[in-house]
Order: structure tokens, then sequence, then C-alpha cells
């Protein structure tokens, strides 16, 4: 579990480091499904406050080599190969995306298809939905059934 405190520390490092802090700013946001943002219109990274939390030291210092590279690498880079040499250079080796096991168990809605495949949303479904993984079409063979969780 990563000490906010210590994430703001190293993400001001990095910005000194690598980028312009007169520029570029570090701040904490409350997304749940992904772990940090890159806002180039603002030029502020930011690291989801309940992943950190939840993160160990190796894992949040990924995350912040992840969306520093974005910074470096341009609007345009997207993940492609600017992107990723820029990131292996900052000495990244995680996966280009999180993915997405600590957020799913923040969100309220878990659904379960009829083949036993999980799906979770933080939003109420306002319409039947099918198991993407059961096929690529919508099916109401494989609808899933949803469930509010308490918190």
């Amino acid at each position: 579990m990563a000490d906010l405190d210590r994430v703001r520390r190293w993400a001001d490092a990095l910005i000194a480091l690598h980028l312009d802090p007169a520029v570029w700013s570090f701040g904490f946001d409350n997304a749940k499904t992904r772990a940090g943002l890159c806002n180039y219109t603002q030029k502020r990274i930011t690291v989801s406050k309940h992943l950190a939390g939840r993160y160990d030291d190796d894992e949040i210092h990924q995350v912040l080599l992840h969306e520093v590279a974005h910074a470096l690498a341009g609007s345009k880079a997207g993940h492609g190969p600017r992107w990723k040499s820029v990131a292996t250079d900052l000495g990244y080796i995680g996966s280009r995306l999180h993915d997405g096991a600590i957020a799913s168990d923040l969100a309220p809605w878990v659904g379960l298809c009829s083949a036993g495949h999980e799906h979770f949303r933080y939003r109420e479904p306002k319409r039947p939905l099918s198991c993407g993984r059961c096929s690529r079409r919508y099916d109401p063979d494989h609808l899933i059934t949803w469930t509010k969780r308490e918190p």
C-alpha cells in the first residue's frame, strides 16, 4: 500500500527530473477505473487516490513512469512506438494499461452471465447486456444478471 504523501514526492521528483515543474504539475484524482492520467491541456499528471492507496510502491512508481512517458512522448504518441521507447528509457517495465483487477472491487454493480463470467460497472446498466466473452454480438442466451453490492 503506497503512502499518498510519498507518491506526491515521487511524482514531484520525476516531474523535476524529466519535465519542467514550472509547466507540469501533479495531483490525485477520484478515478476508479484507471490508475493514472496525463492531461496535456492542463499539463498535469494525476493518479487515482483510490488505487494508489491499494498499490504497492513498485506498482505506483510504474504508474508514474507511464504517465511521465506520455508527457515526454507527446499527445499524438498514444501507446505507440514513440511512447514505448520513451517509457523504456525511463525504466518503465509494466504493461501499457492497468488490468482493472483492483478497480473491480470498488464497482457497485456486479454482473454474471450464464457461464459465470463476472462483469463490473460503476453505474447501473440501463439496458440488457450480454457477455462479450461468450458472444461477440448481443445474445440473449448470455444475458448478464446484475446485482448491486453494498459498500
